[in-house]
């Protein structure tokens, strides 16, 4: 089981990115996926689920509004769009199904102007 994360940067507050997850060694399509990330000096936190089919998606509150999370099973990939992001939002982000599995080396995401 992998997740390799990538699509991080330095952006500036209010900007965007898109970061991105592949998954190999399952059956990626019978899993619900998460996002997560940890800032410096914190605990890992929970940011973004979707479920196995795609169908619900759940969203930590301080990224609401703001997060979407996709996924395409036909790649074995998850996606995190972020928008209006924030300098709180720096942080390294990891995917992973909750279940099973071990950290990825993360992407890391700097707002900052």
């Amino acid at each position: 089981v992998r997740f390799v994360e990538f699509g991080g940067g330095l952006v500036q507050p209010g900007g965007s990115l898109r970061l991105s997850c592949a998954a190999s060694g399952f059956t990626f399509s019978n899993y619900a996926i998460n996002w997560y990330r940890q800032a410096p000096g914190k605990e890992r936190e929970l940011v973004a689920g979707i479920t196995s089919g795609g169908g619900r998606t759940n969203y930590a509150d301080s990224v609401k509004g703001r997060f979407t999370i996709a996924r395409d099973n036909a790649k074995n990939m998850v996606y995190l769009q972020m928008n209006s992001l924030k300098p709180e939002d720096t942080a390294v982000y990891y995917c992973k199904v909750p279940q099973f599995g071990s950290w990825g080396q993360g992407t890391q995401v700097t707002v900052s102007s």
